[in-house]
């Protein structure tokens, strides 16, 4: 009877893909791609090339700290539970890395190249850059060059600079909300990275921080420009900033009571779906 309620090792490796923020990085390329007017089979394209990429980046993950895992007893993960193989996660790893690359190809040189990259910096941290006090740069890469994947697609132009500033500085803000829930695991086994060597409160303050600049940039870049946004466009590039401000101040909040909850992490991806809202409004003025 309990062969039978076994997961399947498909859903294994999607539990140990990290699947919210793979969906999370998927829908926003997906939404920046489709707002500058990007055929549908153009957005599909961007859509396989950046859930490959982003299912390779958490698979290595989960295939290198297995050991790790396993010492600090997580068991949200199925590789450190032993209901699937590392060897399985590790070879699921290399194939949806390899179909990232490939379907990469058609989105054009610089849209391929752009997301090469992000997915190095991706592999880079799992291998390793996690545990150095560089660990927020690959962040800070992927998270830039993120718009220019979905932007310059198909040959297109590059995005505007705020729109690329915009993804970097939101890489900082998912860096170090990431980290925050497990910094006891982290220091039993010997990672300490760029929010580690923060601490709680200086990593939570610098990640909410940087969600109120992410938000000041997409509305400068939404009222500011040869072709700034009017009428209700205003109120909901005002609005949308706003509600960033409220949910960071409140991820501060919790940050200065010392609550090193998933809580925090929740914040910061729904401040994520508020910028992707707003982005997707700014439309052709993401478009350098």
């Amino acid at each position: 009877m309990s062969d039978t309620r076994r997961p399947s090792t498909l859903r294994l490796l999607f539990a140990s893909s990290h699947p919210g923020p793979t969906v999370t990085v998927t829908v926003l390329a997906v939404v920046l791609a489709a707002a500058v007017g990007h055929p549908w089979w153009l957005v599909v394209l961007v859509a396989l090339a950046v859930v490959a990429g982003q299912l390779s980046i958490g698979l290595a993950n989960d295939w290198i700290d297995a050991d790790r895992d396993r010492a600090v007893g997580r068991s949200d993960k199925p590789v450190a539970r032993g209901l699937v193989a590392v060897s399985t996660v590790r070879t699921a790893a290399f194939v949806t890395a390899a179909v990232a690359v490939v379907v990469s190809v058609f989105l054009g040189p610089v849209a391929a190249v752009a997301h090469v990259v992000l997915v190095t910096a991706g592999w880079a941290y799992d291998a390793g850059l996690k545990r150095t006090v560089w660990s927020v740069l690959p962040f800070v890469v992927a998270f830039g060059l993120l718009p220019v994947v979905a932007v310059a697609a198909g040959g297109g132009a590059w995005p505007t600079w705020w729109a690329i500033a915009t993804g970097a500085v939101f890489g900082v803000a998912i860096h170090c909300t990431n980290v925050l829930p497990d910094l006891l695991d982290d220091a039993a086994t010997g990672v300490r990275g760029f929010p580690h060597r923060l601490g709680l409160r200086g990593a939570g303050t610098l990640a909410f921080g940087a969600l109120v600049v992410a938000a000041a940039l997409v509305l400068g870049g939404q009222l500011g420009g040869d072709d700034p946004a009017s009428g209700a466009g205003v109120v909901l590039a005002v609005a949308g900033a706003a509600v960033v401000v409220v949910l960071a101040a409140v991820g501060v909040r919790l940050v200065v009571a010392g609550r090193s909850t998933r809580l925090l992490f929740r914040l910061v991806i729904a401040s994520s779906l508020v910028l992707v809202v707003e982005l997707g409004v700014a439309g052709a003025r993401l478009v350098a």
